[in-house]
């Protein structure tokens, strides 16, 4: 079967948040491709659909016009003939052809994961990515249920403390140091294990899980490097996440890490652009929602009018969270590099009583990164000012200012 739409000239394949948008932007001229089951989605939010906050239709984005969403997977890419060749036999011709297939959950190696010649995950083990995992996840996290996380960074937070608002019994087990290690410094991680813990969380660090154990077809049992074994009823691999470039590979583009593009968000065939988790810019993967959207954006534009679109530059994330806690939510802000060097020059300011941590690191005469915790007044202007990249005033007032005053968002 082949779809013939001559008066298309862009083909979206993937509509998760980078490839809605881009189809969003360029309106009835584009066709989405999209092979999950259910409409496009906001997936930063599904933590919340997890945690009961939100139905799943909630966080649902715009529908696509009328004819311009196609729900099938795409099984090859024939670069010549510019056709993507799609499992329900669909040839979908293109006259531009957009890679937003975003990226795959990481499922690390334990011992006793896969039974020989075993496909599929064993039944109660569920990565979290898509909105299958999600109500997979919320159908099996009842009141009292054993819950294993292994991994302690962003994600592996936030389902924790979404399995612990539906009352389910959790152990986050951290491979590395600290939680969130790539957004957060010590101090403010340990205040992170902290608010979990209240929360009910129990909480590893420095702990590598080594493989789990199958009792029936499902993991009942989780096992430690130092063989300890947690009882469980669901295990959630929460280890990061890959780009998804197989079809980009297949079909001989330059291939990395990700889909390598350029400032123009051009893969290495002329005809063919990749944005969001899978693309490879400035030798960096982000995977995160900013950027996908930037690079939408900057597509859109560069498709739309090329002759005005600024090339795409890169994008300064900032990781915003709310940890929910009855009538005391931890609010979390984390930009740049937490990290210091020697010679950077540090203002941190913590308030035990209001239960605030604000930290800042400049260096330079430029600031480049931040944590604050607690009330997140200043983090606009913060941020702002991270993100213009200009030098501060000599004497650091201003920054103080923004650190001490609430007001600036």
């Amino acid at each position: 079967m082949t779809r013939r739409s001559p008066h298309r000239r862009v083909v979206v394949l993937g509509a998760g948040l980078a490839g809605a948008r881009l189809a969003a932007r360029l309106g009835p001229d584009a066709l989405l491709i999209g092979e999950e089951p259910h409409a496009p989605y906001n997936r930063v939010l599904l933590t919340d659909v997890l945690a009961g906050r939100y139905g799943p239709e909630v966080i649902a984005l715009p529908r696509p016009p009328r004819g311009g969403y196609l729900r099938t997977r795409a099984v090859r890419l024939d670069l010549a003939d510019r056709v993507v060749l799609c499992e329900d036999g669909s040839r979908v011709p293109y006259g531009t052809l957009v890679l937003a297939t975003g990226a795959n959950p990481v499922l690390p190696p334990l011992r006793g994961l896969f039974a020989p010649g075993a496909p599929d995950l064993p039944d109660g083990v569920h990565p979290f990515r898509t909105m299958a995992d999600c109500l997979a996840l919320s159908a099996a996290a009842g009141p009292g249920a054993r819950a294993v996380v292994v991994g302690g960074g962003l994600l592996g937070v936030c389902a924790a403390r979404a399995l612990a608002d539906r009352g389910a019994q959790v152990v986050l087990a951290q491979q590395g140091d600290r939680l969130m290690e790539r957004q957060l410094d010590p101090d403010a991680s340990e205040l992170v294990r902290a608010h979990l813990t209240a929360l009910g969380v129990e909480v590893h660090t420095e702990c590598r899980v080594r493989g789990v154990r199958q009792h029936d077809g499902a993991v009942r049992a989780v096992e430690l490097a130092d063989g300890c074994l947690l009882d469980t009823d669901l295990t959630v691999l929460a280890c990061g996440v890959r780009p998804r470039t197989g079809l980009a590979r297949a079909a001989g583009l330059e291939v990395r890490r990700g889909v390598v593009v350029d400032d123009r968000l051009r893969t290495s065939d002329p005809h063919v652009y990749a944005v969001g988790d899978c693309a490879e810019h400035a030798g960096l993967t982000r995977c995160l929602a900013a950027p996908a959207l930037d690079q939408a954006d900057a597509l859109a534009a560069a498709l739309t009018s090329p002759e005005t679109a600024r090339p795409y530059s890169g994008t300064r994330s900032l990781t915003r969270l709310t940890l929910p806690h009855g009538e005391h939510p931890l609010d979390l802000a984390a930009f740049g590099d937490p990290e210091t060097r020697p010679d950077d020059d540090v203002v941190r300011l913590t308030d035990a009583t209001r239960g605030t941590y604000r930290k800042v690191v400049v260096r330079d005469d430029r600031l480049v990164g931040g944590v604050l915790l607690g009330e997140l007044a200043s983090v606009g202007a913060l941020a702002r000012a991270w993100e213009s990249d200009e030098p501060l005033p000599d004497d650091g007032s201003p920054l103080l200012h923004l650190l001490t005053h609430d007001g600036g968002l």
